[in-house]
């Protein structure tokens, strides 16, 4: 199906009147508006939806803070819940990333930040930035930052009968210390040690009965995605129900209270998008966050198996980025056919059917450049 257009192709005289090229330019500006409007429209209702079902999400617990960082610099200690950045309440990791996002694209030198610490007394740090679009570099902002999530600590709930963690000594109960003489303050922090290690001797100390003992565990080889990978056959000890509930936290609205907050998310994630944009066209923020149809459809195949709400929250993303690549005033995007119907308006004359194509030819590179990229970074991150 294409357009009604002498430029298309011949045009019947009955019809000449209804053609899209003989159409006011109002008209042909409505119709080329539409569709990325219609992303808009599509991403406010999966998020009205997103917020009537609830969010959930986990209190912005510190886990970790990297030495010599921005975080360690302002004061950040294991344990700490962030309450708010720069004003903005935030009570999801969710909330505490945009709202550290928001403010590097904002260029500011200094964020002043709300934690509660472990024994519930409230401290206000100022965060200093040499330079803000640190945070936009590859990794992403959290670890540019100098934070990570709470993670539970190293203690073994069970082994696997037979496992690598079994046969080398390893009971449950046991928490993992030290780890080849680095100190290990988490079980994520643990994985990677033995995933790092297919096949390799790691001298270990456990705390065992308030008693450290020490151990030389030897992790199996497995495959993992064509890759080898260390395995010990262990399971995390978790904290009980009642602990994991007091760290969740469900954001949700009334059927009408949802519609404002799917607004201002929209509008979020949208001025977001594009400055991000922005930051990577001026070479401020790394191109290789950029993701292509690769990453896209794992990202879905993620957030559905998360539940609902992520998987409506990924696709108002999605939609919002469809509308604003739409929107870019490059030649074979709506943006660009937009572009040339803003000039005709306001001198009065179409641009030149050379203008237009060279203009095409041009939007064709920079499109091609772009999804080239797109694809590459997908390549670069399976092979990661």
């Amino acid at each position: 199906m294409k357009m009604l257009d002498e430029r298309e192709g011949d045009v019947a005289a009955a019809e000449l009147p209804r053609a899209f090229n003989r159409q006011p330019v109002s008209t042909r500006i409505a119709v080329v508006v539409a569709g990325p409007a219609f992303n808009f429209i599509f991403a406010i209702m999966v998020y009205w939806a997103m917020f009537v079902t609830g969010v959930p999400g986990l209190k912005p617990l510190v886990g970790e803070v990297t030495p010599a960082s921005y975080a360690a610099e302002a004061g950040f200690r294991n344990g700490d819940e962030i309450l708010a950045v720069a004003g903005e309440p935030t009570a999801t990791w969710e909330a505490t990333v945009l709202a550290l996002l928001e403010a590097s694209l904002d260029g500011r030198d200094t964020v002043a930040v709300a934690v509660r610490d472990a024994d519930g007394q409230e401290r206000h740090l100022q965060v200093h930035f040499e330079n803000p679009d640190e945070l936009l570099k590859k990794g992403g902002v959290l670890e540019n930052f100098g934070l990570s999530p709470w993670q539970p600590q190293a203690v073994i709930e069970s082994l696997v009968a037979g496992g690598a963690g079994e046969r080398d000594g390893l009971l449950p109960g046991d928490q993992v210390v030290v780890a080849n003489d680095v100190a290990v303050s988490s079980w994520k922090q643990w994985v990677d040690i033995v995933r790092e290690r297919p096949g390799q001797n790691i001298a270990v100390e456990v705390l065992r009965a308030g008693a450290t003992v020490k151990l030389t565990v030897r992790p199996d080889t497995a495959t993992d995605k064509g890759r080898e990978i260390g395995r010990i056959g262990a399971y995390v000890q978790l904290p009980d129900e009642g602990q994991r509930a007091t760290m969740r936290v469900v954001v949700s609205h009334g059927l009408l209270q949802a519609f404002p907050a799917a607004l201002n998310k929209t509008w979020q994630v949208t001025t977001l998008t594009l400055r991000t944009l922005w930051k990577m066209v001026t070479g401020r923020a790394s191109v290789e966050n950029l993701s292509g149809p690769i990453t896209i459809a794992q990202y879905a195949g993620q957030s559905a198996a998360i539940g609902l709400a992520a998987f409506l929250g990924f696709l108002g993303i999605v939609s919002v980025s469809l509308g604003v690549l739409n929107l870019l005033p490059v030649p074979v995007l709506d943006g660009g056919h937009l572009l040339f119907y803003l000039v005709e308006l306001v001198t009065g004359r179409p641009v030149t059917e050379t203008v237009q194509l060279a203009g095409q030819k041009v939007g064709i590179v920079l499109l091609l450049g772009l999804m080239s990229l797109a694809f590459y970074n997908d390549l670069i991150r399976l092979l990661d």
